[in-house]
């Protein structure tokens, strides 16, 4: 599958509603926990779209679509981590430093195209825009398979260990910081 990936802007909002579906993505969170945390669930679904509809709009783009084709087959939240608020109110994932690092903090790829590498080439599109942007390190909070079975709308360690990150915080944790040094890549 050959994938183009684009910054999600407010042109791009449909195909993001069509990935997303009538539910929005993950229960209806529209990726607003890591902004607002468990409060996505207390008001409607609705309320979240419109929110992060929102923040689309204002800029800069939230993250990453994936198309095949004209089709969106994937979305990553690719942001500083400072608009991620409610990272640093979980206990695990609190700042490692005062590095001003950006975040990959979820994707939602669509059924029908998983286990397809649509995370992958997402997760090497973020190294690139986050590098552009004068970010010194990109993290990610995915989850660890062989501690969790759960699944994750984060990612899994090994994906970003194969794609050059490396754990910072929490190593022996299901749920760890890994971190890829931006300074370096060209």
């Amino acid at each position: 599958m050959a994938l183009k990936i684009k910054p999600l802007t407010a042109d791009l909002w449909p195909a993001l509603e069509d990935l997303f579906g009538t539910k929005g993505a993950c229960n209806g969170c529209w990726c607003m926990y890591w902004r607002i945390g468990s409060a996505y669930r207390k008001q409607p679904r609705q309320a979240n779209r419109a929110a992060f509809r929102e923040i689309v709009k204002s800029g800069p783009p939230p993250g990453l679509l994936a198309f095949d084709g004209d089709l969106a087959v994937g979305w990553c939240q690719l942001t500083p981590r400072d608009s991620l608020a409610w990272l640093d109110r979980s206990r695990r994932l609190k700042r490692v430093d005062d590095l001003p690092v950006w975040s990959i903090s979820c994707f939602y790829v669509r059924k029908g195209r998983r286990r397809q590498g649509v995370t992958s080439a997402l997760i090497a599109a973020a190294v690139k825009a986050a590098k552009r942007a004068g970010a010194p390190a990109l993290e990610a909070y995915p989850l660890d398979a062989d501690l969790t079975p759960s699944a994750s709308f984060t990612g899994y360690v090994s994906t970003f260990v194969r794609a050059g990150f490396q754990t910072v915080a929490g190593g022996d944790s299901a749920r760890p910081i890994l971190r890829h040094d931006l300074k370096g890549i060209r």
